[in-house]
């Protein structure tokens, strides 16, 4: 069985195109290739590994990239995660679906630790509530659910 293809945009590839791509990769491995991609890459951020580690998932093998590393690859689904990179997200071979996902940057947060990590942790949420859902809609009719 052919894996659904995905790359996640968003304007850095720290936080949450590269939560995206692991949240995809550990719920839905068996079924979809999860890639990611920044319009301005500036690194994976420490909090993004922190607030996955906390919930079991790895970041190991995902590096921060330029959206132009795939300019000639085919993916099934496009999703920019800004309106930024939605914005600057060139045209991709092939037959690919674009859908927008539209998440505030938690590095805009400002404050203590504390706070800055609380918005990692709901950013980190309300992508896993996404994937999940992304997941049951798009997987093979007879795929269980994925265990969370």
């Amino acid at each position: 069985m052919k894996k659904i293809s995905i790359l996640f945009i968003c304007t850095g590839n720290s936080v949450r195109s590269q939560m995206a791509e692991a949240l995809m990769r550990h719920f839905g491995g068996e079924w979809f290739d999860p890639h990611s991609a920044g319009t301005s890459p500036a690194g994976l951020h420490r909090y993004t590994r922190q607030v996955l580690s906390e919930i079991g998932i790895s970041t190991e093998g995902q590096d921060s990239k330029h959206l132009d590393v795939y300019q000639n690859t085919e993916f099934d689904y496009v999703i920019p995660l800004c309106e930024v990179a939605a914005l600057s997200c060139p045209n991709f071979p092939g037959k690919n679906e674009r859908v927008n996902w539209y998440i505030d940057d938690p590095i805009r947060v400002i404050g203590n630790e504390e706070r800055r990590l609380m918005a990692f942790r709901i950013t980190r949420n309300i992508l896993k509530d996404k994937i999940l859902k992304f997941i049951r809609e798009k997987a093979p009719a007879q795929t269980p659910p994925p265990a969370v």
